[in-house]
């Protein structure tokens, strides 16, 4: 049967983060991680000392036996740590500080040890500084603007102009 003409399918941009949820989850499951934010949060979660120096890399959980699988009971899941060299003794000294702060975000005892492996840490590449706008041609551009009500409008616009001629 055929659409009439004037009935338009509309189709909408769906966010990034939902197109790729599924395949992120898929990822995030074979390393052990149930959902995605235990990495994604990882900074806020331990705090910025420990997340600048140590990333989640895999949750290791124990194999279950035949006898337990009725069992209500789940053994603790073992959090492997990836940190650089240098600070690989400081975060082993502060691995009990770890376990309370990821448990408590999970809500549960769900990591009972923390094992480490030194290697580099992935980062995001270092977004670079903008550059600075020119007081002076800032100054010139707004002196040049017809007038305008909003001081901060003004302000803003003399800026972009500087920006634009920077380059």
């Amino acid at each position: 049967m055929n659409k009439p003409s004037n009935t338009r399918s509309k189709t909408f941009a769906r966010p990034l983060s939902d197109v790729l949820a599924a395949t992120l989850s898929e990822t995030f499951a074979k390393q052990g991680f149930a959902s995605t934010e235990l990495v994604t949060r990882w900074t806020d979660i331990v705090g910025p000392e420990i997340g600048a120096h140590s990333q989640p890399a895999k949750l290791q959980w124990p194999r279950q036996s035949h006898g337990q699988a009725g069992s209500e009971a789940v053994e603790p899941a073992t959090l492997i740590l990836r940190v650089e060299g240098p600070s690989a003794l400081e975060i082993q000294h502060l691995s009990a500080v770890i376990l309370e702060r990821v448990n408590r975000f999970f809500g549960w005892q769900a990591v009972g040890r923390i094992a480490l492996r030194q290697a580099p840490l992935s980062r995001p590449a270092a977004k670079p500084e903008p550059r600075k706008i020119d007081a002076e041609a800032a100054a010139r551009i707004a002196a040049s603007l017809p007038a305008i009500a909003d001081e901060d409008l003004r302000q803003a616009l003399a800026r972009l102009g500087a920006a634009i001629k920077q380059k």
